[in-house]
């Protein structure tokens, strides 16, 4: 997942950070200020930001309403606001944010909250999602043949986790490269190396079942077909 982080107190943003990154693999921009903020989401789409609404340049809300603006933007956004600072997160809520957590919070909580926004925006019960023979587990980042868990590397499960979650879209390279390598993703627009990984994934599955879901839509990108 690709998450901008939209807080001014750095302390708090990096622990953040290195939990999300740590936990969940994310690939993690920063925002210190509002101004800052409006220029990464002009740049780049997000899986999800944490908003912040008392920002030393204005008011983090009116990002929430910069976002309308953009066609098809699906940026889940949780906003973090001050304990007793309820008008600001019933605000928050009707401009159209997914949730939000009042300061201060427990990290496994925000996890747990980011993962419920996924069930929710990709309409799942629960965190294990079937996948043909397979079954994937957003909670656990294990993906399942019958009670049998590959062995898959880090990419190679935020690559297959991001197509699930995606299931019958065409994911072009250029939008998957962006959300699992971040803006390292400018130094491969020019090489296969996702192809490469999709490979290595189709291997690692054939051993158990056939992957004929797995679909490589050519000069596009891929696709899950489920």
């Amino acid at each position: 997942m690709k998450i901008l982080i939209v807080e001014d107190q750095k302390d708090l943003a990096l622990e953040v950070a290195e939990f999300l990154f740590t936990e969940e693999g994310c690939v993690i921009d920063h925002a210190w200020k509002k101004s800052s903020a409006l220029e990464k989401i002009t740049e780049s789409t997000y899986d999800f930001i944490l908003l912040d609404i008392t920002l030393p340049d204005g008011n983090g809300l009116d990002i929430i309403n910069e976002l309308k603006k953009f066609k098809d933007r699906r940026d889940a956004v949780i906003v973090l606001s001050a304990r007793g600072a309820i008008d600001d997160r019933i605000a928050g809520l009707e401009l159209g944010a997914d949730d939000y957590l009042p300061k201060p919070f427990s990290l496994p909580e925000l996890r747990a909250r980011i993962h419920a926004i996924i069930r929710r925006k990709h309409q799942v019960n629960d965190n294990n999602i079937p996948v043909r023979d397979f079954s994937l587990n957003i909670q656990q980042r294990t993906f399942c043949y019958g009670n049998v868990v590959l062995n898959l590397t880090k990419k190679e499960y935020d690559i297959l986790a991001y197509l699930v979650l995606n299931k019958n879209k065409v994911v072009a390279r250029m939008s998957l490269t962006e959300h699992i390598w971040g803006d390292l993703y400018d130094a491969y627009v020019d090489s296969n190396f996702v192809d490469v990984h999709i490979k290595n994934l189709r291997k690692k599955l054939q051993q158990h079942a056939e992957v004929d879901w797995l679909e490589t839509v050519r000069g596009v990108g891929y696709r899950v077909k489920l």
